[in-house]
């Protein structure tokens, strides 16, 4: 499938969000929230469980839209999982996971249980926090003959096709359990007869995946332990493929969903009916709302250094991927000399329109046309923020651009950095209306 751009089609209201809420501003194009969500229903349509990663983006409101969109959701921590009771969703409709789960993130989940409003499942990460979690849960849940429905996470030790950083199925890597430490997992629990009911596997090879070959290893065998363990324990019957579905540049080639779960189709096919899992699960993050955010920004300084550099009012506390990954995002002009600036412009910007003299554009010189390859950098004090360099018209100070597919891991991993304000979330909404989601935090004055 080819994704068309809409980015050319929003410049005109991302313009307009610019001037009335200022810079930097993210903006979440509520229509391709939509289709995200559409798509991988399509791909993996009920009874199947798809729940949202909310460590993509924490945002309430989007939270929100995605779960009236029929995404439950996945919290590793009590405070996502208070995001996503604010944003309405039921405790029921919510996974516990994470790496580094506290002692008071494992009572939580325990004592929801003990007032029978339990989440869905929590997923145990080693034999040290299965241990802590039965130690906990016996004084709870065993009181009125209740258990704590949990699923062991396993790594597949393969080698995904992704950034080192982003491998998680990696066998060095420092999430879940490895084939051999299961057993062990489950007799730290409490075994089959203890007070947390173990209900299966749940598997993340990586995200950002390239292809599906270690995706299709890690399920293989994730499948065969479901067997396996599920052959003496009926109750053992849930896998969780995770996420990782890829959200590359426009136009560059990637596997979408739906290849995704073609393969799983036929790896269950090739199962005997009895060895199948009866629940399954999927949980991606950054493929519903990394294409739907674009952070716009404005130029402060413009410089010659070996070619043309800009320097943005937008950089690593709003968007860190490109410093934490050394990830791409694609950078494109707004405006160019002040004048609007359509991002398929061949040459020369457009004319005037009535939104330009609304927002005050059109007063500046008409640039020359062509693109340059521009260093675009972040305005924070490391030198690490950076953006890359990028095809751009003639700019000047006040001139606006767009960061592309920025609505995953930038409000979530956002920081006050330098005592900058948090940006501002704003939705653009398929009408064209703006609903502010998030507002700007509130950063130092001077008294």
């Amino acid at each position: 499938m080819i994704e068309a751009d809409r980015l050319p089609g929003l410049a005109a209201g991302l313009r307009l969000a610019a001037h009335r809420f200022g810079t930097p501003i993210v903006l979440t194009d509520a229509a391709e929230l939509a289709r995200s969500a559409e798509e991988l229903t399509r791909a993996f349509p009920d009874p199947w469980l798809r729940q949202y990663s909310v460590k993509a983006n924490d945002v309430p409101a989007i939270v929100g839209r995605l779960g009236a969109l029929g995404l439950g959701a996945n919290v590793v921590s009590r405070g996502e999982w208070a995001i996503a009771r604010r944003a309405g969703v039921p405790n029921g409709r919510i996974t516990l996971e994470g790496v580094g789960k506290t002692e008071a993130d494992l009572r939580a989940a325990i004592q929801a249980t003990g007032q029978r409003d339990p989440v869905l499942w929590t997923a145990i990460e080693s034999a040290d926090e299965a241990a802590a979690l039965a130690r906990l849960a016996a004084r709870v849940v065993r009181r009125d003959e209740l258990r704590l429905d949990v699923l062991l996470r396993f790594n597949p030790a393969v080698e995904p096709e992704t950034l080192p950083q982003l491998a998680v199925g990696a066998e060095s890597s420092k999430f879940g359990l490895a084939a051999d430490e299961l057993a062990a997992a489950i007799e730290a629990g409490g075994g089959p007869d203890g007070p947390l009911r173990w209900r299966g596997i749940q598997l993340h090879v990586g995200s950002q995946l390239g292809a599906i070959d270690a995706w299709r290893d890690g399920v293989k065998r994730a499948l065969a332990i479901v067997g396996l363990l599920g052959g003496t324990n009926p109750e053992f019957d849930t896998l969780d493929l995770g996420g990782g579905f890829p959200v590359f540049e426009v136009g560059s080639p990637a596997p979408r969903p739906e290849r995704f779960a073609r393969e799983l189709t036929e790896l269950l096919a090739a199962l005997p009916a009895d060895r199948r899992p009866k629940r399954l699960a999927v949980e991606p993050g950054r493929f519903l709302v990394a294409r739907a955010g674009y952070l716009v920004a404005r130029v402060l300084h413009v410089r010659q250094r070996t070619g043309p550099m800009v320097v943005l009012d937008a950089g690593m506390t709003e968007l860190i991927r490109p410093a934490l990954y050394g990830a791409r995002h694609g950078v494109v002009a707004l405006t160019s000399g002040l004048r609007p600036w359509t991002p398929d412009a061949a040459a020369a910007p457009v004319a005037e329109t009535t939104l330009g003299r609304e927002t005050g554009l059109g007063e500046g010189p008409t640039p020359g046309d062509g693109l340059a390859s521009t260093a675009v950098e972040g305005p924070i004090c490391e030198s690490t923020d950076s953006f890359g360099r990028h095809d751009l018209p003639p700019l000047v100070r006040g001139d606006l651009v767009v960061i592309r597919d920025a609505g995953a891991y930038g409000a979530s991993l956002g920081s006050t950095y330098n005592g900058r304000p948090r940006a501002i979330q704003v939705i653009l909404e398929a009408d064209g209306g703006l609903t502010v989601a998030r507002r700007r935090g509130a950063g130092a004055t001077i008294r």
